[in-house]
């Protein structure tokens, strides 16, 4: 009789299941079970990689149509282009329990056992032989390739001691320890950065796929696994660290491209899924302005496309989601400092976060030269003036830039407290009425406020109606910082002057 669990706990009780007869578990594949599985999905209109944004119409259809086709395929793309979570996933689509012979190595069919430690145990209990079951977590297998990666890790290696603790001879079968491939048998093997590995490694690979066998220590052994192979791979590896050598590559069924969000809103989408948010002190409330989510989503897109910056490398969406991550967190220095109710990051906030974008991006030539200080500043500057002119299209900014023309000054630092700030955006006329318009119903809070008036003279500033000194603060203090710094005395902090 079935355990009270309801799953058959021997191979008699399975016999005598529906759910798991013989017909069905004996022939059905891991790639038909994707497969079928898959089909449910797309009938049902349930979505198939949740989570994963801007793909809809591009990578998704492809990698659909690949599991339909029950091809082993390859996710080709940049760093930060959720390959890696999109492989995680495909174990959703496999069954929620799996039999296997309890024991084995490698989860055998007990239908149709394929080591011959599962013939044995089926040949000596028969209908009494226990079986065990694996959930799809289980059934999926992730290697991270580097060059050394050996074959005995991938495929699996003569035990010396198991042979001698047995009385086994070292060409038995059994005294095989298995790697990590025969281990993912009946299930899911994806292989991250695949050019990494060994040429020699690629062939044991492409030997499984293709003939079903290899070869340990010089002893030929017959592995016809049943496994959904699945690889990543930066197009730039090809040629740069390593590459795919074309059998295996032959015998990939689909190569996929992989690309970075397409649109502002589909970046903004994954940053706000991704990024850590919710803040956990009891007391605090925190309000994000849009036009902050998009100027540090909109340093990305700019970045991807500077010249100074390498392409081949790329930008990883891990940039917006760490600035955002450390433009919260300045923000939340500041409130807590000063004691303010409202978290609001300003645009100071993130020329504060720089430690969270110059690690995000490799410099060609050009770029080094600069420094990536300098690279990642022009990066904001050129982001702010885009958003600016989403939100400020038509706005009478003649008098603002005139009081800055007549000898006006403003010197506002990431740490100062949100009335000060206000205190001085009051005296320019017509900005704070301006700045107004782009916190809808957070006009009266001053931290918000604050946010709003910097962005403003931030837009100018980038656009060229205003001049900024950004690095080295007030600037009747010039002398002292640079006699500071000569002397390796530490600054007071940075604070940004406009005039």
């Amino acid at each position: 009789m079935p355990s009270a669990s309801g799953l058959p706990k021997t191979l008699g009780e399975l016999r005598r299941s529906e759910r798991f007869s013989e017909e069905r578990v004996r022939t059905r594949s891991v790639k038909d079970e994707i497969r079928d599985n898959l089909i449910a999905r797309l009938r049902e209109h349930k979505a198939i990689f949740p989570g994963i944004v801007g793909f809809d119409d591009t990578v998704i259809p492809q990698i659909v149509n690949a599991l339909l086709s029950r091809h082993n395929f390859i996710l080709l793309g940049l760093r930060g282009q959720a390959k890696s979570r999109i492989l995680r996933q495909l174990s959703d689509l496999l069954d929620p329990e799996m039999p296997c012979i309890e024991g084995t190595e490698i989860h055998d069919n007990p239908y149709a056992p394929l080591s011959r430690q599962g013939r044995m145990i089926v040949a000596e209990q028969g209908d009494d032989t226990p079986i065990a079951y694996r959930s799809p977590d289980q059934r999926y297998v992730e290697k991270l390739a580097t060059p050394d990666v050996t074959i005995a890790d991938m495929i699996g290696d003569l035990d010396p001691i198991k042979a001698a603790r047995e009385a086994h001879d070292l060409s038995n079968e059994l005294t095989i320890h298995f790697g990590l491939l025969p281990r993912a048998n009946r299930g899911i093997f994806a292989i991250n950065e695949l050019p990494d590995l060994m040429g020699k490694i690629q062939v044991g690979l492409f030997n499984i796929m293709q003939e079903g066998d290899v070869q340990i220590k010089g002893y030929p052994v017959r592995l016809p696994l049943d496994v959904l192979l699945v690889f990543t791979a930066n197009p730039e590896d090809y040629t740069a660290r390593g590459k795919i050598i074309t059998p295996l590559k032959d015998r990939i069924g689909s190569e996929i491209r992989t690309h970075y969000p397409l649109t502002l809103e589909h970046a903004i989408e994954i940053t706000a899924q991704e990024a850590w948010k919710n803040r956990t002190c009891p007391a605090e409330e925190v309000y994000i302005p849009p036009y902050i989510g998009e100027i540090v989503e909109t340093i990305a897109f700019v970045a991807r496309e500077d010249k100074k910056i390498d392409k081949r490398s790329g930008v990883s969406q891990r940039l917006p989601i760490s600035c955002l991550e450390n433009v919260l967190s300045n923000a939340e220095r500041r409130a807590f400092a000063g004691g303010e109710e409202l978290v609001v990051p300003r645009v100071g906030d993130i020329h504060a976060s720089l430690p969270s974008i110059t690690g995000k991006f490799e410099l060609e030539y050009e770029g080094e030269l600069r420094g990536a200080d300098q690279v990642a500043r022009e990066l904001i500057r050129e982001a702010v003036a885009q958003v600016y002119d989403r939100y400020f299209p038509n706005a009478d900014v003649a008098p603002i830039v005139q009081w800055f023309e007549i000898g006006g000054s403003l010197k506002l630092g990431d740490a100062e407290p949100s009335s000060e700030v206000v205190k001085q955006l009051g005296e320019i006329q017509g900005l704070l009425e301006t700045a107004r318009k782009v916190i809808p119903g957070h006009e009266k809070n001053e931290a918000a406020l604050a946010s709003a008036g910097e962005f403003l003279l931030d837009g100018l500033y980038a656009h060229h109606r205003i001049s900024r000194d950004e690095e080295l603060g007030y600037t009747a203090e010039i002398r002292k910082r640079r006699a500071a710094e000569a002397a390796d005395i530490p600054a007071e902090p940075m604070r940004r002057s406009y005039n």
